[in-house]
């Protein structure tokens, strides 16, 4: 299952049923798991943790150092977990000392072909990077999000989960759950109800979603009061709760 122009050092680790295809380069410290597998002229570098039945295409980029002058060659690490498609000349980036020395993405993503995972960046599960799409570092992007083609994330910001970014956004603050964002620089538009009756919402659940978000972004009221009359007149649902707690917890600002 390994071709034999392929460099494979021997720090490396390969599961069960690993494929590694022409002139692919896997580096020291590099553990990947059964059923994965790395195309033509991929390169992964390490200390790099691949999980399970992972397909990584042709001249990807995986656990090459991080793009920070910061850095200085001390231990940091990749971790990617299980079912993700990483597509042509996508790169991702370990971590660095000052965000915690680890970047990690999740399960059963789709990052599509020259999207960018930067260092310290936190992915979840099940998220799309359309073509082109830019995670700068310590970036946070929560379950079920879709960044669309050549959007682009300020470093430190946060996309919550359930989120639908247009194609080109320039994202510079938070984006909470639930909603649909867009623009240069991105501001909320909407909400992606679409996505949530897709995903199994309750009536109710998007009702009070709904609600919500016209208390933040539509009522004209500043936020703690909105906040206020969310906690007063809204039963707090289990989604609802997500979406107050985000707000609440936000640092750079939310893009309202």
């Amino acid at each position: 299952m390994i071709h034999p122009t392929a460099i494979i050092h021997p720090g490396a680790v390969l599961g069960e049923g690993v494929q590694v295809g022409p002139y692919a380069v896997i580096g020291d410290h590099v553990s990947i798991g059964s059923g994965t597998s790395v195309g033509a002229h991929a390169v992964i570098e390490g200390p790099t943790e691949i999980g399970r039945d992972n397909r990584i295409f042709q001249f990807a980029s995986v656990g090459a150092a991080p793009q920070d002058l910061k850095f200085h060659g001390e231990n940091s690490c990749l971790k990617i977990g299980d079912r993700n498609t990483i597509r042509e000349f996508v790169t991702m980036h370990r971590g660095t000392e000052s965000g915690g020395s680890k970047t990690v993405v999740g399960n059963d993503n789709l990052f599509m072909a020259y999207s960018h995972v930067a260092h310290d960046c936190i992915v979840g599960n099940r998220v799309i990077l359309a073509n082109g799409a830019t995670l700068a570092g310590h970036v946070t992007v929560d379950d079920f999000a879709i960044l669309g083609g050549l959007s682009a994330v300020h470093q430190f910001s946060r996309v919550g989960c359930h989120v639908m970014i247009s194609g080109g956004a320039m994202v510079t603050q938070d984006i909470p759950p639930y909603t649909l964002a867009q623009g240069d620089r991105a501001r909320t538009v909407g909400l992606n109800l679409v996505g949530l009756g897709r995903r199994g919402f309750s009536e109710g659940a998007i009702r009070g979603i709904k609600k919500a978000y016209k208390l933040v972004f539509r009522s004209g009221l500043r936020l703690d009061e909105a906040l206020a009359r969310i906690d007063a007149e809204l039963e707090q649902t289990a989604e609802l709760k997500v979406f107050i707690d985000f707000i609440r917890n936000s640092e750079r600002g939310i893009a309202r």
